[in-house]
């Protein structure tokens, strides 16, 4: 949902911020006179609080309902009052009072702060997009949204949407869905203040009614992860081509993980190869677990219990994954929740685990993929080197250990893929973007709190122009690029939950 000039909200959409269970609405019609402007037919619920009245006329305005006021019979209208003591009738006009957000311009020749300037001028300075409104309870969604949004891939992939021969297998939820996300995405990146994601919400809740639960009349927190899930879920569906190339899936192109997975009976000699794909890696938390990568390699391996053909029973297996193709945004879940039977509750694991800004991926590869790695990874060791200053010669690309760590990896972590500064290569004009295993931190989602169902989840982004943003909500706080890693548990502040890394490429 826009701000002003996007129309009036209806009394369902704005039922969507009670505090109450949603009821039958008794609503009637009003005007409302505001500057040199009248708004005719505003739809008023009077089962409601006349604070989802104001939010309406904030939609309609751009006066936040704490600077309105709004006369009634010569008296303010209060966020708590009771309708049908206030009076209001059919048809009636009533006088708001208010000034819009603005931008304020700082003084010439003067400290200018990115908050002060314009937002045209804010949105280039600062390099980020609008925060999102708190709708009750909807930190999880805003936080996912924020991360998602900074891939420009899946922002293009929507601007498309719907393709001119939409497939038949997307169902209307789905469908509306992803048209709410187009449209969100749309919004942020034209405003700088605020956006109400009501639309968005109310598709969400429709399409997964999980999200819509209700305690005590309010609507609850939810788990970021599951929201996470579900979205990519449905993107996934509706944004597949249907064309059968491998170009077609969008989703799996961007955040698909390929595993190949050796399945061993030690009792029967019994093996397997398995292979699935996955939207994400997974690392448990536990005391031998320190950092991410060691927690990555701990869940590449797993011990199960299944049916065996040659004993006639049941056998313990051996599973034993590696990575056999890699996504351009590599999304990490530390598993942080678990369901305590005692307390019939999800409890947070607080263990610190670090992670690194630039992740390192190639040792958790097959032998297959590490192969096809070689040449880009070659590639893009001689351009660091380049730019260190370092000569290069051919027999630096035949190290048996096929490559490189990068030493000074961390250092160029914006990741741009330049290839600028290669060597010339005769042949077409257009380059192939290859993949190294390397991969750089581009947003981490925290949740402070103990439950996954209560808390605050707030959103980490790194801007393209390299700087980190914070998104708690509406509010947004530059941050500095030593504050991501501290991120990673260990106390009552925010924590890791989530990490989305970007592979850095080269053009070969």
């Amino acid at each position: 949902m826009g701000m002003k000039g996007t129309g009036k909200w209806t009394v369902q959409q704005a039922a969507e911020l009670s505090i109450a269970a949603p009821t039958v609405a008794a609503s009637l019609d009003i005007s409302v006179k505001w500057q040199k402007e009248l708004f005719s037919n505003v739809e008023v619920d009077t089962t409601q609080s006349p604070y989802l009245f104001k939010c309406q006329l904030y939609d309609l305005t751009g006066v936040p309902p704490e600077r309105q006021k709004i006369m009634v019979k010569g008296s303010l209208l209060k966020d708590d009052a009771d309708w049908s003591k206030v009076g209001v009738k059919e048809g009636q006009k009533l006088m708001m009072m208010g000034t819009a957000d603005e931008i304020v311009k700082a003084p010439e020749k003067s400290p200018v702060f990115a908050e002060d300037m314009p937002e045209e001028e804010q949105a280039v300075a600062v390099g980020h997009s609008a925060g999102l409104v708190n709708l009750g309870h909807t930190c999880y969604m805003n936080s996912t949204v924020q991360c998602l949004h900074s891939v420009p891939e899946l922002k293009s992939a929507l601007i498309n949407y719907p393709p001119p021969n939409r497939s038949n297998s997307v169902d209307q939820s789905s469908h509306s869905l992803t048209v709410a996300t187009r449209e969100l995405f749309n919004d942020l990146d034209k405003n700088v203040r605020p956006v109400a994601p009501m639309r968005f919400l109310t598709a969400l809740r429709s399409k997964y009614p999980q999200f819509a639960q209700l305690h005590n009349g309010v609507y609850m927190q939810q788990d970021a992860e599951e929201c996470w899930t579900q979205l990519l879920f449905t993107l996934s569906l509706s944004l597949k081509s249907p064309s059968s190339s491998e170009d077609s899936d969008t989703l799996k192109r961007l955040f698909g993980v390929d595993l190949v997975s050796r399945v061993h009976c030690a009792e029967s000699g019994e093996e397997s190869t398995e292979t699935e794909s996955v939207y994400s890696l997974k690392c448990h938390i536990s005391h031998e677990v320190n950092h991410l990568h060691e927690g990555l390699k701990h869940d590449l391996k797993s011990v199960l219990e299944k049916s065996s053909p040659a004993l006639g029973r049941s056998a313990i297996y051996t599973k034993d994954s590696r990575i056999n193709d890699l996504p351009r945004y590599l999304t990490i879940q530390f598993v942080r929740f678990f369901w305590k039977r005692k307390t019939n509750q999800k409890v947070k694991i607080l263990r610190k685990v670090d992670y690194p800004l630039v992740l390192e991926v190639y040792d958790l590869c097959s032998d297959d993929l590490r192969k096809r790695l070689e040449v880009p990874r070659r590639v893009l060791r001689d351009e660091e080197g380049k730019k260190a200053g370092l000569k290069t010669t051919e027999n630096s690309s035949t190290s048996k250990d096929n490559d490189v760590k990068m030493t000074d990896a961390e250092g160029t972590s914006n990741g741009s893929g330049d290839s600028s500064t290669s060597a010339p290569v005769e042949g077409p004009p257009e380059k192939e973007k290859q993949l190294t295993g390397i991969y750089d931190l581009v947003a981490v989602l925290t949740h402070k709190g103990r439950s996954a169902d209560s808390g605050q989840y707030v959103a980490w982004v790194k801007q393209e122009n390299g700087k980190w943003i914070l998104f708690d909500d509406e509010n947004l706080v530059l941050q500095r690029e030593d504050d991501i890693t501290r991120l990673s548990g260990g106390g009552d502040w925010h924590m890791a939950y989530i990490c989305m890394y970007k592979a850095r490429d080269v053009s070969i």
